[in-house]
């Protein structure tokens, strides 16, 4: 049967072949590849690593693309034909699957060579060639390209200067400029950093006002002949010289002071309100003209950092129009400046004219998602939002919403009824968002910040039902306030969260089953009634940062950071007291009848991503994360909305979502038939490493690798998850590995994502006894012998148990980090 598809196929590309060649005009043959071959200079030898790739890749136009020389996307373009309607659905098939035809011309395989040529200069390589010529297959009408570059060694940079004809103001500001230059001692001369260099003298020069000044005013000479001048250096050394072309006009050697500012809000005139009250008084230079009287004039002056008298910096320029887009409140900012007309100083006017968006909006949004612990299910959510709610940009969104998440598969046959394995969850979120702190006696100075501080006040009541088992309600009150000194740079701090957690509707015959259960282990039991009988009043703080390091120039490595911590329950606990019905001594302390929860919880992101080249990314991500019960909560154990849990889309993808862990513990089978999957723990360390592939503008691939899992702080073999789930000394033996391979399709406004990926180590393996013979004499001195955690000797794809268990597909939106 394998040859007969094989067989098959090959016919069929014939015959494919054949319906392509009768498109084909007489004289001429299809473009569909070409090779390039870089020969380095046999004296100097030089290194010419990746060349050839660089040089594949400026060659235009891209051949048709083929498979075993077949050049499928063109007689896709033929086989779907010329669509009637160039917005029709045939039209949008003819151009993803098909390609029209390329056809070979010798005259653009000599513009492709000379312009290798041109691009080993820029790279430095100096004195280079390339040549090109066509090859042709008559039968099949297709030709191919085959380039040659022979390369010359390439030059070096010995010193960089900085010329100036004299010492005045702008010339010892250019010098200056010197400093963090990108053109270093040792690099190679590459006209994208020599390009790259410019553009950064531009943004320092008009950083000290001089705003009419770009980069075309610059020049870099380069000597390339200081080799033959001096035998003690190497031949292949230049000196470059940077400095101001002499034909620069003199209003961009000047700096130039703020004026006046002019604000134009766009809003409609009120007929009955005079005109003067509507601009209102000047203040710091700012002329504000509002018609409509929308907006409070305080929100422009913070938002805009220019002030009168002071010298113009691009820097200052960035954060207005940054800060005035980030109120959401307009369409769009225009900003202009104005040289002042007739003035003795250079003075600059600058203009600010804004757009306002609507004031009421509504927007409605239906996801659907699936999960690798076999349950799916759809969301729908409305956001009604009331822009400048308090006339000082001011955005208030209310946000109802309903979800539900059935089970798609696994455990339907031991669990037809389904019960605790479906939710329905819904609730709404009511937020304020103000462009200010909220806060006596702390004032902001809108010159130091990037962005302007915000102040979100955020209300959330949520019911999540748990079918035939319970509901958890839920209120939450968060006052947050987020700033950042840069765009690299962000903070949210949380100061008050106060959220009530409540267990209701328990279903008496769930409830009973499980007291009274003989599949269910001890653990399993006692672990579910403290989660259905406990409520949870909390009231916290917490505190996270995510800094993204500025990326080095032409670096092909960039790293993002975060953090947080999240501490609650000392304030409340000096209210709280016990329970009259329990006098032992770690009773907690309730207040309200609520036990009050303390806790203190660490968690840290770190990212390295490294662009191997263009079509290929290498992306890493380490998890670590801790959270501690202490004080009144010191013998209790997290509530699963604060604890972690390991496995799913964007973790261990080898391992269903909820699945793993803690530690060594390998959930109770009778329990995952009932419930699911319900692995939490306290603390979580987790590694993953994969490799991006593009393979077309829409079609990409992965391969990867994750590594980790939860464990828990404290316990014993009657508490939590037993003994094997504390993390202890030997916390690495109890680490879960698995990788697969991963499918993108990547549709610009979203992501599709499928990754298969199997386990490699299975950490419960080294609590688990290996099978004996049962016909073997019982041996009790001999030692316990476990399985090995490393399985690779299990795996079998024939196997139809072995996939069902090991296979785990993941479905998502978007990249997992």
């Amino acid at each position: 049967m394998r040859i007969n598809t094989l067989a098959i196929l090959v016919i069929c590309i014939l015959l494919g072949s054949c319906s392509v060649r009768k498109y084909v005009p007489a004289g001429q043959s299809l473009y569909v590849g070409n090779s390039v071959k870089v020969t380095p200079d046999t004296l100097t030898k030089p290194k010419v690593a990746d060349l050839a790739t660089n040089l594949e890749a400026i060659i235009k136009p891209p051949p048709n693309k083929t498979i075993l020389g077949f050049p499928w996307k063109v007689w896709f373009y033929y086989w779907i034909g010329t669509p009637k309607d160039e917005g029709g659905i045939r039209s949008w098939f003819r151009k993803k699957l098909g390609q029209p035809p390329v056809y070979a011309n010798q005259r653009i395989v000599d513009i492709n060579a000379a312009n290798m040529v041109g691009f080993m200069d820029n790279e430095g390589y100096y004195k280079s060639s390339a040549k090109g010529k066509l090859n042709y297959n008559i039968k099949k009408k297709t030709a191919t390209a085959d380039y040659e570059a022979y390369v010359m060694p390439r030059y070096f940079i010995n010193e960089v200067n900085f010329v100036v004809s004299d010492s005045a103001q702008f010339n010892k500001d250019l010098v200056r400029a010197k400093k963090d230059s990108y053109l270093r001692k040792g690099d190679p001369i590459r006209l994208e950093v020599v390009t790259s260099e410019r553009l950064r003298i531009e943004q320092l020069l008009k950083g000290k006002g001089y705003y009419y000044f770009n980069p075309d005013y610059l020049i870099v000479r380069v000597d390339s002949t200081i080799g033959r001048q001096d035998s003690t250096m190497a031949p292949q050394q230049v000196n470059l010289y940077v400095e101001v072309k002499k034909e620069t006009a003199q209003t961009a050697l000047k700096q130039y002071y703020i004026n006046r500012i002019y604000v134009n809000t766009g809003t409609n005139a009120d007929k009955s309100a005079d005109s003067a009250v509507n601009k209102g008084p000047l203040r710091r230079g700012i002329t504000i003209n509002d018609p409509g009287k929308l907006y409070k004039r305080r929100i422009f002056y913070d938002a805009i950092a220019f002030r009168r008298g002071i010298l113009y910096t691009n820097t200052a320029q960035d954060l207005s129009v940054t800060r005035l887009v980030n109120f959401q409140n307009f369409k769009f900012v225009k900003n202009s400046f104005e040289l002042v007309p007739r003035s003795d100083s250079a003075m600059l006017d600058v203009y600010y004219n804004l757009s306002p968006l609507k004031k009421k909006s509504l927007q409605t949004v239906l996801s659907a998602s699936t999960k690798s612990n076999n349950l799916g299910g759809s969301d729908l959510r409305f956001n009604l939002k009331n822009r400048n709610f308090f006339r000082g940009g001011e955005i208030l969104t209310l946000s109802p919403y309903f979800g539900f998440d059935i089970q798609l598969g696994g455990n339907r046959v031991e669990n037809p009824g389904r019960v605790g394995n479906e939710f329905v969850r819904y609730g709404a979120i009511a937020s304020l968002s103000i462009p200010r702190f909220i806060i006596p006696f702390v004032k902001i100075r809108p010159e130091k910040s990037q962005l302007l501080p915000k102040t979100i006040l955020a209300l959330t009541y949520e019911n999540r039902i748990q079918k035939d088992f319970y509901t958890t309600r839920s209120i939450r009150f968060d006052y947050s306030y987020v700033w950042s000194k840069s765009a690299r740079l962000e903070h949210t701090l949380t100061p008050i969260a106060l959220n009530f957690i409540e267990p209701t509707n328990i279903n008496s015959t769930t409830y009973s089953n499980i007291i009274f259960s003989q599949s269910l282990s001890p653990l399993e039991v006692d672990r579910y009634i403290k989660l259905i009988e406990t409520k949870y009043l909390i009231m916290g703080s917490n505190y996270s940062v995510s800094f993204r390091p500025k990326q080095r120039p032409f670096s092909k490595n960039q790293f993002v950071m975060s953090g947080g911590i999240d501490y609650g329950g000392n304030l409340l606990s000096l209210f709280g007291k016990k329970s009259k019905g329990d006098t032992s001594a770690n009773a907690p302390k309730e207040l309200f009848g609520v036990p009050i929860l303390q806790f203190a919880k660490f968690d840290g992101d770190v990212r390295y991503y490294r662009t191997i080249n263009s079509k290929i990314k290498w992306a890493n991500r380490i998890l670590a994360g801790v959270g501690i019960p202490f004080g009144n909560s010191r013998t209790m154990q997290l509530p699963q909305f604060k604890q972690y849990f390991a496995g799913g889309s964007t973790g261990l993808r080898a391992f269903r979502a909820r699945a793993l862990g803690p530690g060594a513990y390998n959930q109770d089978t009778a329990s995952v038939r009932l419930f699911g999957y319900k692995s939490f723990g306290d603390i979580r360390l987790e590694a993953n490493s994969e490799v991006r592939m593009k393979f077309t503008d829409i079609i990409g691939g992965a391969i990867f690798v994750d590594a980790g899992n939860i464990w828990s702080y404290r316990g014993n073999a009657l508490d939590g998850f037993g003994a094997e789930s504390v993390f202890k000394k030997n916390f690495l033996n109890q680490l879960a590995v698995g990788g697969g391979i991963g499918l993108r399709l990547d549709f610009s406004f979203l992501i599709f994502r499928l990754d298969l990926a199997t386990p490699f180590r299975k950490p419960w393996y080294t609590v688990t006894p290996v099978d004996v013979d049962p016909n073997a004499p019982l041996d009790p001195s001999a030692p316990v012998k476990y399985k090995n955690p490393w399985v690779f000797n299990e795996i079998n794809f024939g196997n139809k148990t072995w996939r069902k268990e090991n296979l785990v597909l993941n479905i998502a939106v978007g990249l997992p980090f």
